[in-house]
């Protein structure tokens, strides 16, 4: 059963453990099973109290089962599923006796609500306790009473930000602000659990779980301040809008309801909470995000499918060699996650860089409260600087980064072929160069791989694993173990010229440059891809990276893919002039104290035109299904094997928008056949044969078909 009830010393215990699952899930049948139960111990006179803990290791509840919310087609089910959900743990709520959840480990969204419907709610010190309710991040608001329950147990303002992020909180943040009532060892949990309920009937210990935070300074206000109130609504909004730009409607609709419910009874409350969980689940938005929740799950755990019983080497200790902006990211990342580093470079100026760069992000660590300052110093103390390879031989991993270069990337692997360990995996950070030709530098090549970070290394997700037909399943293994250790989330991605994300990015960059000559309107062209939900667009991205970074890889594409990526000239100008972005202070930008458009030298590279109108579909079309294009060129070469591949690249790599659900997603949401004719139609019009849609795509447009299975 997934749930048991027991009787002991006139406490009951519901007892969670889902059968055939490593977690529990909070299930339509668990619900309906759940409110037999309590209909069970309403009718025990004589119990003093209910405890609900999990069997599971490290797991209370980790949520509700998203597939039954995928399977949502119309607003009126949704709504009815979160009655339903709403009316079992009212009856939770509603029992007479002191409700205790015993939380150890994961309390996720539906979890999370089950424990806001009891009495009291006790943590374990277990580093894996995660508490929060991330609903929104699936394009829906949480729908078992989360939007009442929360604001009112932690406080308006705490209730919101935990809401309207989706971030959860660990054990010692959910004490902090009043999420559980006490914190308690493992060992002796049980004894623990009755001597918490022996102080509830004490009454060393408030019933009422609404006014039992003693809440100071402004949160204490905004228990009776209505102006205060509407303050924190105002600026949670506005915050709201600020990152999510108005794509993501969730959140928006979460401060909706938790305004419109923090004044109305328990009853009206639930009722409009249940009522917009419905009209939310039903949407496309949260139908994609839904998709990217299952994709970023699949590849968090992404393995070698014919491994076999090859097992990861541990990785305790590793060698950086490069000390720029890569190789100190990469070296702070590895310490952050408690491996030794030994971060090497030509010289103590160099070094001493890359040894600043880790000392700045540990900083901001701190400053966010993310870390101690002692913690922070603990781990800083993992990497060491060297000037040779002194500590490399006991390295299992090493990490080249040194610059985009095969002649000095060559020399760095012969180097390492003799001062490090037979066993030691031996990987790349380039981001476009042959794997293959660094790994025949020396005489073991099957312990080669790529192993590409995207800058910033500290917060973009994404590494691609680049393999060749050297590298052996043991080093495969070893690193996709090492990217999730490190918190990453893996690809795996044949060795090719660009390998796969720079490859389709850097030809939509190069597309923006053509439109820019074309039109000359620079700030508009950024603004229509924002409009269209990227971060940022081709040339403040262009700034981010690096002028200098783009142009060097656009011509390493173009030498091994052809003409259609040589980089335009625009591009070829602004970097001959020293333009070279956010780095140098001036590229397509000025960035001084505020980022403002670089139009003189812009406009003088530009010349005077004369340039075409503004056609603002035909432009994003260009630089949207000129990547659609080489994705599918991609997939038919067998650099990447499936579409998710191609999506989870995107968005974890780019910052494609998750609520279109990837590149490839939207390419299917837009039709097939629709994009195989306007690529035909831009070949035709532009003369451009870089538009000529690739065999695969102009086969599926003929047969109707999609990346995610015909239509």
């Amino acid at each position: 059963m997934s749930l048991n009830f027991r009787i002991e010393n006139d406490v009951g215990f519901i007892e969670l453990d889902q059968e055939d699952s490593k977690v529990n899930l909070l299930t339509s049948v668990m619900i309906r099973r759940l409110a037999s139960i309590l209909d069970e111990v309403a009718a025990h006179k004589d119990l003093c109290a209910l405890v609900i803990v999990s069997l599971k290791k490290d797991v209370f509840i980790a949520g509700a089962d998203i597939k039954e919310i995928e399977q949502i087609t119309e607003a009126q089910d949704g709504t009815g599923k979160s009655r339903a959900g709403q009316d079992v743990l009212n009856k939770l709520e509603d029992l007479k006796i002191p409700t205790i959840a015993v939380i150890d480990g994961v309390a996720l969204g539906g979890g999370c609500e089950l424990a806001l419907a009891c009495t009291f709610r006790l943590a374990t010190f277990n580093e894996k306790v995660k508490i929060g309710l991330p609903e929104v991040n699936l394009g829906f608001i949480p729908g078992f009473g989360g939007t009442y329950r929360l604001p009112r147990v932690t406080g308006l303002a705490e209730g919101l930000k935990l809401i309207l992020s989706g971030q959860p909180v660990d054990g010692e943040k959910a004490l902090k602000i009043g999420l559980v009532d006490r914190l308690i060892t493992r060992e002796n949990m049980h004894a623990q659990i009755y001597q918490f309920i022996a102080d509830v009937h004490d009454r060393k210990i408030k019933r009422d779980k609404y006014n039992r935070k003693k809440a100071k300074g402004l949160e204490g206000l905004a228990k009776s301040s209505l102006i205060l109130q509407f303050m924190i609504f105002r600026q949670s909004r506005q915050s709201v809008l600020k990152l999510t730009k108005g794509f993501y409607p969730a959140p928006l609709r979460a401060v909706y309801v938790i305004k419109q419910s923090f004044y109305m009874s328990r009853d009206k409350g639930l009722a409009l909470e249940s009522r917009v969980f419905g009209e939310l689940a039903v949407t496309g938005i949260s139908k994609n995000l839904v998709q990217v929740f299952y994709l970023s799950e699949k590849y968090k755990k992404l393995t070698l499918e014919d491994a076999g019983d090859v097992r990861p080497a541990a990785i305790t200790k590793a060698g950086v060699c490069g000390a720029g902006v890569m190789g100190g990211g990469i070296a702070q990342l590895l310490s952050y996650k408690g491996i030794w580093v030994r971060l090497k470079d030509v010289n103590y100026g160099a070094v001493a860089q890359g040894l600043k760069a880790a000392a700045k992000l540990y900083g901001q660590l701190v400053e966010r409260r993310k870390m101690k300052p002692a913690q922070a110093q603990k781990s800083m103390a993992r990497i060491t600087g060297t000037l040779d390879y002194s500590g490399f031989a006991q390295a299992d991993i090493i990490i080249e980064a040194v610059v985009e270069k095969m002649e000095v990337k060559k020399k760095v692997f012969g180097e390492l072929g003799g001062v490090a360990s037979p066993q030691a995996v031996l990987a790349t950070n380039t981001s476009a160069l042959s794997v293959t030709a660094m790994a025949e530098s020396i005489q073991d090549p099957s312990r080669v791989v790529g192993f590409h970070f995207f800058n910033p290394v500290h917060r973009m997700p994404l590494v691609e694993v680049i393999t060749t037909k050297h590298t052996s399943k043991a080093t495969v293994v070893t690193a996709l173990q090492f990217a999730k250790t490190l918190g990453k989330t893996p690809i795996i991605v044949k060795d090719a010229c660009g390998f796969l994300v720079n490859r389709i990015l850097l030809g939509y960059i190069n597309e923006a440059g053509r439109i820019l000559e074309e039109c000359g309107q620079m700030e508009r062209i950024d603004e229509l891809v924002t409009r269209f939900g990227l971060p940022m667009g081709p040339f403040a991205l262009s700034d981010e990276v690096g002028l200098d970074v783009g142009v060097k890889v656009l011509r390493i594409l173009e030498e091994g893919l052809g003409e259609r990526f040589k980089p335009v000239d625009t591009f070829e100008q602004i970097f001959a002039k020293g333009l070279l972005g956010k780095k140098s202070g001036k590229g397509f930008y000025y960035y001084g104290k505020d980022k403002v458009p670089n139009e003189e030298d812009v406009r003088a590279i530009l010349g005077r035109g004369p340039f075409s109108k503004f056609h603002s579909e035909d432009f994003l079309k260009r630089m949207m299904y000129i990547m659609i294009n080489e994705a599918a060129l991609c997939l038919h070469e067998g650099i990447v094997k499936e579409p998710g591949d191609v999506d989870v690249g995107m968005i974890f790599g780019t910052g494609f928008p998750p609520f279109r659900g990837g590149l490839l997603r939207y390419a299917d949401q837009t039709g097939i056949k629709r994009i195989v004719e306007d690529l035909k139609r831009f070949a035709g019009d532009l003369k451009a044969p870089r538009f000529e849609p690739c065999s695969l795509l102009r086969e599926m447009g003929e047969r109707n078909k999609n990346f995610y299975g015909t239509t």
